[in-house]
C-alpha cells in the first residue's frame, strides 16, 4: 500500500547532488559552508548533509539548539533580537554568537564573551526581488548600517555577518553586491577574524560559474585576512522535494477546476506570500485545470496546469519544490491534515520519517 496522501517526499539522490556542489566549493573557495535551518531543517536528512557541509547557522534559539543537538559541526547563533531569558542557552550551545544590533551586542554581549562575538552588517543593497524578503528595505531592521558606528565597537568583535542575497543566481550581480558591501566596510572587515556571506546565493543553479564564485570568495579571504562563511539554504535542497498530494474534487465553474488534499497557506506558504505559482510538470495536454486547496480560504490556488487527461477524484498530483521553506513552515490553518514527511533514499526505497495526526492538533494549541 502507497502511502497516505498527503506527505513531502525528499529525494536524497538529487540532494546529494547538491551538496556535492557544495563540497566542490568548499574545496576551491577555502569557504566554510553551512546550512540555514529557516529554509530546512528536517533532522532526519542530516546524516547525508552532514558529510559535505560544516555545520549549521540559525535564526533563533531553537534552531540554534536543534543545530546543536541533531546535525553538530560548527553551530552559529543568530537572533534578529535575543531575549534577556535566551542568552545564556545561546552561548552555551554556539561556537559564534551574532547579534543583529550594536544595542543588542552591548547589552547583552557581556553573557557571550567566552564565544566569538559577530555583528550582522547592512550595506544597503540586496538582490532581492521581493520588498517582503529585501534586507536592504527602507526602514531595515535587519543589521548595523553605519561604518563609524561599527568601528567604535570593533574591540568586541571577531566577525561579521552579511545577508543580502536572495534566490540570487547571477554571479555578476554577486560581484555588484559584494563591491558595495567592501566600499562600505573595508577598513572594518580588515580587522575581523572571520566574514559570513550569509545565503541566497544559488551556486547549485544550472550553468552556474561556480569556479568563478570560488575564485571570488577566495580573494575576499585573501584581501581581509578572513574566514569566509556561506549560509545556504535553498540551494542545498533545490530540486530535491515535492508535495505528493490527491485530487479530492472537480467542479467547473468558469474553469476547471480540482481540489486537492493539501493547502497553500497551511503546506506552501511561500507561494501566497509572494504570489508564486506551484510547479507541476509536465504541464502540457489539452485538459486545464485550477488546482486548488483545501482549506476554506478563499485564494487557496496552487496555480493553473495543463494536463493529458481529465482529472478526476483518486489521482495523483506532484507539486516540486517544496523542500525549502515548507517544513519549517508548515501549520494546523483550519485543522487540515499535517503531511507526512517521506525520503526517498539513495538505494530508491521510500520511508515515512514523521507523521502528524489529530493529538499533534491538539497538543499544538493547548
Amino acid at each position: 500500500m502507497g502511502i497516505q496522501t498527503p506527505y513531502y517526499l525528499v529525494d536524497e539522490t538529487a540532494l546529494r547532488a547538491n551538496l556535492l556542489q557544495a563540497a566542490r566549493l568548499r574545496e576551491l573557495s577555502g569557504a566554510k559552508v553551512l546550512l540555514a535551518l529557516k529554509c530546512f531543517a528536517t533532522w532526519a536528512l542530516f546524516d547525508l548533509m552532514r558529510e559535505h557541509l560544516d555545520g549549521t547557522t540559525s535564526s533563533s534559539l531553537f534552531e540554534l539548539e536543534l543545530g546543536r543537538e541533531k546535525f553538530g559541526g560548527e553551530t552559529h547563533a543568530y537572533s534578529v533580537a535575543w531575549a534577556e531569558h535566551e542568552i545564556d542557552r545561546a552561548a552555551a550551545s554556539a561556537d559564534k554568537i551574532i547579534f543583529n544590533s550594536i544595542s543588542q551586542l552591548q547589552r547583552l554581549g557581556a553573557r557571550a564573551a567566552a564565544i566569538p562575538r559577530g555583528l550582522r552588517l547592512n550595506p544597503g543593497v540586496s538582490a532581492s526581488g521581493y520588498d517582503l524578503a529585501d534586507p536592504a528595505r527602507p526602514y531595515s531592521r535587519l543589521g548595523e548600517s553605519d561604518p563609524a558606528r561599527v568601528e567604535a565597537v570593533l574591540e568586541r568583535l571577531s566577525g561579521f555577518m552579511i545577508h543580502n542575497n536572495c534566490e540570487n543566481r547571477d554571479f555578476a550581480r554577486f560581484e555588484q553586491l559584494l563591491a558595495r558591501l567592501e566600499e562600505r566596510f573595508a577598513p572594518q572587515l580588515a580587522r575581523v577574524d572571520w566574514v559570513s556571506l550569509g545565503g541566497g546565493i544559488h551556486f547549485t543553479a544550472p550553468g552556474y560559474p561556480l569556479e568563478a564564485l570560488a575564485a571570488c570568495l577566495r580573494a575576499f579571504a585573501r584581501r581581509y585576512g578572513v574566514q569566509v562563511y556561506l549560509e545556504p539554504g535553498e540551494a542545498l535542497v533545490q530540486g530535491a522535494g515535492t508535495l505528493e498530494v490527491t485530487v479530492l474534487d472537480t467542479l467547473s465553474n468558469g474553469k476547471q477546476i480540482a481540489i486537492v488534499d493539501a493547502a497553500t497557506e497551511a503546506h506552501m506558504p511561500d507561494l501566497l506570500l509572494y504570489g508564486l505559482n506551484a510547479r507541476i510538470e509536465p504541464d502540457a495536454g489539452a485538459h486545464r485545470y485550477q488546482i486548488c486547496g483545501n482549506t476554506c480560504l478563499a485564494g487557496d490556488v496552487f496555480g493553473e496546469y495543463d494536463f493529458p487527461e481529465p482529472l478526476a477524484p483518486g489521482m495523483r498530483l506532484t507539486l516540486h519544490d517544496a523542500a525549502g521553506y515548507t517544513m519549517v513552515k508548515k501549520n494546523w490553518f483550519n485543522g487540515v491534515a499535517m503531511p507526512a514527511i517521506a525520503v526517498k533514499g539513495l538505494d530508491g526505497r521510500v520511508r515515512v520519517v514523521r507523521e502528524f495526526g489529530y493529538r499533534d492538533f491538539v497538543s499544538a494549541l493547548g
